[in-house]
């Protein structure tokens, strides 16, 4: 298991829709870095894009719980959505108020193959949302306001990082 380094901003793989994992490809080592990569204090998730691999599978660490899923499909959202302060890791040092439903449930499989759902409200529910995201190409910041997101493109632009 390694801990792998996180894809910025600008990275192509972070804008490219995943590919579904098939039962031919064996993703234990890609599991396994996800999982060692989220345990890192203050990461909530890690989908596999931010690592350099185009899968759809997603690492969480969100109240002391820890795990993955592949093939993840968010089934469900739920509520009034909610101005959210949130960041990634892929847009380092930022954070931003964003809307995002206070409950969100998704499906998908263990490296077994056997199905597996994860729920959850809070953190745990922006986290959901925002790993399927990433799985579909799409970083949080294309869903602030436009007003905010132009800001946040301003500072991004000026960080040292970009």
């Amino acid at each position: 298991m390694t801990e792998r380094q996180i894809r910025i901003f600008g990275d192509p793989v972070l804008k490219t829709v995943s590919a579904p994992i098939t039962p031919e490809d064996d993703v234990t080592g890609l599991i396994e870095d996800l999982v060692e990569t989220v345990k890192v204090p203050g990461r909530a998730g890690v989908a596999a894009p931010q690592i350099g691999v185009n899968q759809r599978a997603f690492s969480y660490n969100v109240d002391d719980r820890v795990g993955y899923i592949i093939n993840p499909v968010l089934v469900e959202v739920s509520g009034e959505p909610e101005l959210m302060d949130e960041g990634c890791l892929s847009v380092p040092g930022f954070y931003f108020p964003r809307l995002r439903y206070p409950f969100a449930r998704v499906t998908g499989e263990d490296l077994e193959g056997n199905p597996i759902e994860l729920s959850g409200t809070g953190v745990m529910a922006q986290a959901l949302q925002h790993e399927t995201d990433h799985l579909d190409g799409k970083l949080y910041i294309e869903g602030l306001d436009k007003e905010t997101r132009r800001e946040a493109m301003r500072l991004i632009r000026e960080s040292p990082w970009f």
